[in-house]
């Protein structure tokens, strides 16, 4: 069994997606493996993964829209606030969401469709 480990940085500019599908899929082709299963994990706690439509973004603004309604920030039931009002609530967020993705590999290529993206998702506000 082969597998291949690689690290990509992202910054994201406050709460936003980021679309790294292509990062993604370039490193399933560096990685020569033709078959198999690609996992993405965020290593953090207050960021998520989704894999969503890429074509029209304005789903990705009614996913943050429900989010906001959801979970909003500065809520008085949250106590762990140390770092702003939207400190506890992009936890919250993170936890709701995914911390991470598989995604099938045939042909040395993750197997996305046509209108799907992989998008990190920042939940705090700066």
């Amino acid at each position: 069994m082969s597998v291949y480990q690689h690290t990509i940085e992202v910054a994201p500019d406050g709460r936003s997606t980021v679309d790294i599908s292509h990062e993604v899929q370039a490193i399933v082709s560096r990685s020569d493996i033709e078959t198999g299963i690609c996992q993405v994990f965020v290593q953090h706690t207050s960021a998520s993964l989704m894999l969503t439509e890429n074509a029209d973004p304005v789903v990705r603004r009614d996913l943050e829209a429900f989010m906001t309604r959801a979970v909003p920030d500065g809520d008085s039931i949250y106590r762990h606030t140390m770092e702003g009002p939207d400190d506890m609530s992009a936890h919250v967020r993170s936890v709701l969401t995914q911390s991470g993705l598989s995604v099938p590999v045939a042909g040395g290529r993750c197997l996305l469709g046509t209108w799907q993206g992989i998008y990190l998702w920042e939940h705090r506000t700066a």
